[in-house]
C-alpha cells in the first residue's frame, strides 16, 4: 500500500480523496494554485505545495509542475480526481516513466476507452450494443452523408476526443449534416487538439443511463449497478440517482454485465463508468466511457455502501478487489443534487463571489460532500461546483421527500446558486414519476 500520495486537483473531489487516504492510513500532498491559497481543503491534508498563477494551463493542467511537486513531496502516487487531467493517457504515461503509481488505468487501457471510435469498436468486439452509425472516424463528408441515408436521419456527429457536449452537432438533414460536420471538426480541434468526429444515430428522446464499473490487475471486473443522469442541460447533469428509476430488473442485469465486460475485455484496472442512451423500450446503447471516478460517485456509495475512491487507490496499489460481484447489491435509492455557484434565472451565469452564510443539512440519509465554508470565497477560475447533496432512502419516494428537506435545510447567501431549482425539479411531476429524458429540463426552462 502507498505511504503517501500526491492529489493533483482541487475543491471537494481534493477533500474526498483526502479522507478516504487517511482511513487507509496514507498521507496526502496538495498542489495548489495562488487563486487556492488558503482554500478550505487544503487544512487537512498533510503537505501543500503551490504549482503556478490562478489559470489552470498555468497549475493544475501544467504536467511538469505537477511532476515536480510529486518529487519533491516524495509522494508513492498520484491521484487525478475528476476534470484537468484526469483522463489524460500523456500524464499517465509520464507517472509511470517518473515511477509514480498513477490511481487510475494504465495509460493503454485509457487510450483505448477513452477514444470514443477506439471504444465502440472494443464494445462491438464483447457484443455491448452500440449506435449504428461510423466505424472510422470520417474521412469524406460523401461517407457520412451515405451512412445517414442508411441509417436515417436525424444522426448526430460526435468527436472522438473529448467530452462534455462539445464537438457534437444534430443533423436533420443533408445540409444541416454537411455543414455540422464542419463546425464539430473545429470545434474538437480546438478544444482536444484532436479534429476527428463520427456519425451515429440520434434518439429524439433518450435516457441517460450509465454504470459504475471496477477493475483490478488481476483480470477482475464487476458493476456496482446504474446511475440515471438524464435531468440535464447542455449535457452538464444538475441530478443524479441510483438505481435509475422504473428499469426493467432483466434489462437492468443486462446493461450492467455488458458494461463489466467491456472494461474486462479491455484489462481495465480501477474506476470507470460506462454510459449509455435508452430509449422507450428500454433498449440501451453505448455512448463513452469515463475512465475515472464520476463527480456522481456518491449517489452508488450509497446504495452500495463501497468506498469508490478507497477502492481506486487500493487495486492501483496492486490488491484485487476487495469485493466481488455477489457480494454487490442495491439498498434503497438514493439522490445527488449538485449544488452550483450559478444564477439559474439568468441561463446559468457563472456567480463566483463571497459566501456570507453557508449552513448545511443533517440527519437520517444525508451527506453533504463539499470544500466550502461560510466566508469562503468561490474563485472565478474554475467550475462553479460549491458541493454536493447525497441523500437516500429506503426507496425512490422517500429519498425524495429525504431530499426535499434537506434541499430547505440548506441555506447559502452571498451568491445565487442552483438549490432553488433543484427544489422545483424534484417537486415536478415529470421527475416524480420518472417521465423524463436527456431534454425535459431544456423544455421545462423554455
Amino acid at each position: 500500500m502507498f505511504s503517501r500520495i500526491l492529489i493533483a486537483n482541487r475543491g471537494e473531489i481534493a477533500l474526498r480523496i483526502i479522507r478516504s487516504a487517511r482511513e487507509l492510513g496514507i498521507q496526502t500532498v496538495c498542489v495548489f494554485s495562488e487563486a487556492d491559497r488558503g482554500a478550505p481543503w487544503l487544512d487537512y491534508c498533510d503537505d501543500a505545495v503551490c504549482i503556478g498563477p490562478p489559470p489552470a494551463s498555468e497549475s493544475y493542467l501544467n504536467i511538469p509542475r505537477i511532476i515536480s511537486a510529486a518529487e519533491v513531496a516524495n509522494v508513492d502516487a498520484i491521484h487525478p480526481g475528476y476534470g484537468f487531467l484526469a483522463e489524460n493517457a500523456h500524464f499517465a504515461e509520464i507517472c509511470r516513466s517518473c515511477k509514480i503509481a498513477f490511481i487510475g488505468p494504465s495509460p493503454e487501457s485509457m487510450s483505448a476507452l477513452g477514444d470514443k471510435i477506439n471504444c465502440k469498436k472494443l464494445a462491438r468486439q464483447s457484443n455491448v450494443p452500440v449506435f449504428p452509425g461510423s466505424e472510422s472516424a470520417i474521412e469524406e463528408k460523401a461517407e457520412a452523408l451515405q451512412i445517414a441515408e442508411e441509417i436515417g436521419y436525424p444522426v448526430i456527429v460526435k468527436a472522438s476526443a473529448g467530452g462534455g457536449g462539445r464537438g457534437m452537432r444534430i443533423a436533420h438533414n443533408r445540409v444541416s449534416l454537411e455543414t455540422g460536420i464542419d463546425a464539430a471538426q473545429a470545434e474538437a480541434q480546438a478544444a482536444f487538439g484532436n479534429g476527428a468526429v463520427y456519425v451515429e444515430k440520434f434518439l429524439e428522446t433518450a435516457r441517460h443511463v450509465e454504470v459504475q464499473v471496477m477493475g483490478d490487475q488481476h483480470g477482475n471486473a464487476v458493476h456496482l449497478f446504474d446511475r440515471d443522469c438524464s435531468t440535464q442541460r447542455r449535457h452538464q447533469k444538475l441530478i443524479e440517482e441510483a438505481p435509475a428509476p422504473g428499469v426493467d430488473p432483466d434489462k437492468r442485469d443486462k446493461l450492467c454485465t455488458a458494461a463489466a465486460r467491456l472494461i474486462q475485455s479491455a484489462g481495465y484496472s480501477g474506476a470507470a463508468t460506462v454510459e449509455f442512451l435508452m430509449d422507450d423500450d428500454q433498449l440501451f446503447y453505448m455512448l463513452e466511457v469515463n475512465t475515472r471516478v464520476q463527480v456522481e460517485h456518491p449517489v452508488t456509495e450509497m446504495i452500495t455502501g463501497i468506498d469508490i475512491v478507497a477502492a481506486m487507490i487500493r487495486v492501483s496499489a496492486g490488491e484485487p478487489l476487495p469485493f466481488t460481484q455477489d457480494e454487490i447489491s442495491i439498498r434503497g435509492h438514493a439522490i445527488e443534487c449538485r449544488i452550483n455557484a450559478e444564477d439559474p434565472d439568468h441561463n446559468f451565469a457563472p456567480r463566483p463571489g463571497t459566501l456570507s452564510r453557508f449552513d448545511v443539512p443533517g440527519g437520517p440519509g444525508v451527506r453533504v460532500d463539499t470544500h466550502c465554508r461560510q466566508g469562503y470565497r468561490i474563485p472565478p477560475n474554475y467550475d462553479s461546483l460549491i458541493g454536493k447533496l447525497i441523500v437516500a432512502g429506503r426507496d425512490r419516494e422517500h429519498a425524495i421527500q429525504r431530499t426535499l428537506g434537506a434541499l430547505t435545510e440548506f441555506q447559502i447567501e452571498g451568491i445565487p446558486t442552483t438549490i432553488g431549482l433543484h427544489r422545483r425539479l424534484l417537486k415536478y411531476s415529470g421527475f416524480i414519476n420518472a417521465e423524463i429524458d436527456i431534454h425535459y429540463l431544456e423544455r421545462l426552462l423554455a
